[in-house]
């Protein structure tokens, strides 16, 4: 018996010492809406996923080396949360699976996780490319499955340290292993500190014996009474180009709500317009009245009026617009993060 006390009294020891040195969380969030989608005079009705932020778990950890060096590892999935569904289409953690070196330095990440380009555009979406206002619906592939836009397998990414005045930015290769990998490169450099944030990013992904480009740049000032967000992007491919120019603004209603705006114009060229379609004009209105730090209600409209050979819609899972159709959509939720 005394032996067991002993040996329970060293365990607890360690476990002091570890955890001391090295931390472990588990978080996520549970996301869900009552969504109604309508396009085509044919509508869908449905508990959807993602209204506000996407629904998630995951592990994260670091671990202190001394000498202001550590080592970290993340590792998330996403959540289904109407059905209980974990993962994506056969990638258990798809939203991020990396290890990494901080230090002085900055940091050095391995792994499956966002592009630099993707960072940038949720910075300066008001919706945070997420739901039914989330501005990414219009983004065109131009006819290509390019898989990469929004996060990278086997990547290698660099952070900028945090202390620089306000600058930060990043830099990734992602190589493509195999005759379906899509090698991709990418960066991405801003600055932010008090209202001001502005940046810019750019990111080639090799598809077909050619380049698929996308860059952006985006701004925003915080006038107190409301935030004003601005956003243009362009993507290429081949003779095919796609501009996009996206105006939103955040405005505080009282201590816990906001009111969320934006309006997004897509312009393909002439060569995008007689094959794949890259025109069309979105709008969305939302409200977020936070209950707690953790959790909110919220409630988003949004709407999208399609250009010839265009047939976008506001969500992945809402009936697919007709080429030159509009399409529209409204949900009310809840998110609970932990």
């Amino acid at each position: 018996m005394k032996k067991s006390l002993v040996a329970l009294a060293a365990l607890a020891s360690f476990a002091g010492v570890a955890s001391a040195q090295s931390s472990v969380t588990l978080f996520g969030v549970v996301d869900l809406a009552a969504r109604y989608t309508k396009a085509n005079g044919q509508n869908n009705k449905q508990l959807a996923n993602d209204g506000k932020s996407s629904s998630r778990f995951g592990i994260r950890g670091e671990e202190d080396l001394g000498g202001g060096l550590k080592a970290g590892f993340w590792l998330e999935s996403p959540l289904a949360a109407d059905t209980g569904a974990a993962g994506n289409e056969g990638r258990f953690w798809d939203r991020r699976a990396t290890v990494s070196l901080m230090g002085e330095f900055g940091e050095v990440r391995l792994g499956r996780g966002k592009t630099s380009h993707r960072l940038v555009v949720d910075d300066f979406d008001v919706h945070t490319t997420t739901g039914l206002g989330g501005i990414y619906r219009l983004y065109s592939s131009l006819g290509n499955t390019v898989d990469s836009v929004n996060r990278s397998d086997n990547q290698v990414q660099y952070f900028l340290p945090g202390k620089l005045n306000g600058v930060y930015g990043s830099v990734e290769a992602a190589a493509g292993e195999g005759a379906d990998g899509k090698k991709s490169i990418g960066g991405r450099l801003g600055y932010k500190a008090g209202p001001l944030h502005v940046a810019g990013a750019y990111q080639t992904t090799d598809v077909k014996s050619s380049k698929y480009k996308l860059g952006s740049l985006g701004a925003s000032y915080d006038f107190g009474i409301a935030k004003a967000n601005v956003l243009l992007s362009q993507a290429k491919f081949g003779a095919l180009k796609q501009s996009i120019f996206t105006i939103g603004a955040v405005v505080p209603v009282g201590a816990a709500g906001q009111v969320l705006a934006q309006f997004s114009k897509a312009s393909g060229n002439a060569a995008v317009d007689k094959s794949v379609g890259g025109d069309a004009k979105m709008y969305s209105l939302g409200y977020e009245h936070n209950l707690s730090k953790r959790t909110a209600l919220y409630t988003t409209a949004s709407y999208i009026d399609n250009g010839v050979n265009t047939n976008f819609r506001v969500a992945s899972n809402a009936v697919l617009a007709a080429k030159g159709g509009r399409s529209g959509g409204v949900d009310v939720g809840i998110r609970h993060s932990f």
